[in-house]
C-alpha cells in the first residue's frame, strides 16, 4: 500500500471565521494556525499546502493571560545603528490589534515557502464585521 500524497487539484480550501472576543490570544493563534496548515484534514501532507482560509474577527476583545498586557513586549529594529524600537503590548492592543494576532499566528507557522502561502489566507478585524460573506464561511467554535 503506497502513502497518499494530495495533488493541487484534490485540494479543497474551506472558509472558517473564529470569534476571538474573551479568548486567549495563545489559544484564538494556535487554532488558526492549525486551520492555516490544514493539519486538521486527514489529508495532511507537511510537504504539501492543504490549509483552509481563516478569518479572525472581534480581535480587540482578545485578552492576554497574566500581566502580559503590561510586560510583554514586541521589539523590532529599524537598520539604523541603535535603532531598538520596543512597544508595550498595551499600546499594541489599544491601536493595531490585528497586528498584534497576526504576530502570534506568524510565530507558529514554519518558516518556509508553505508557511508564508498559509499566511496569505489569513483576515484578521478588530470588529465583529467582516467582508468575506459572499465565501459563505463557517463559525468554528473551539
Amino acid at each position: 500500500m503506497s502513502t497518499y500524497m494530495p495533488k493541487k487539484g484534490d485540494i479543497t480550501r474551506n472558509w472558517y471565521v473564529l470569534d476571538a472576543a474573551g479568548k486567549p490570544l495563545g489559544k484564538v493563534a494556535a487554532e488558526a494556525a492549525t486551520l492555516l496548515r490544514g493539519k486538521h484534514k486527514p489529508t495532511f501532507t507537511p510537504n504539501a499546502d492543504c490549509g483552509d482560509h481563516v478569518i479572525i474577527i472581534n480581535a480587540a476583545q482578545i485578552v492576554l493571560t497574566g500581566d502580559k498586557l503590561n510586560q510583554k513586549m514586541y521589539y523590532h529594529h529599524t537598520g539604523y545603528i541603535g535603532n531598538m524600537k520596543e512597544i508595550k503590548y498595551s499600546t499594541i492592543m489599544k491601536t493595531k490589534p490585528e497586528f498584534a494576532v497576526t504576530k502570534a499566528v506568524k510565530g507558529m507557522i514554519p518558516d518556509s515557502v508553505i508557511g508564508r502561502q498559509a499566511l496569505t489566507r489569513l483576515r484578521v478585524y478588530a470588529g465583529a464585521e467582516h467582508k468575506h460573506a459572499a465565501q459563505k464561511p463557517e463559525v468554528r467554535e473551539f
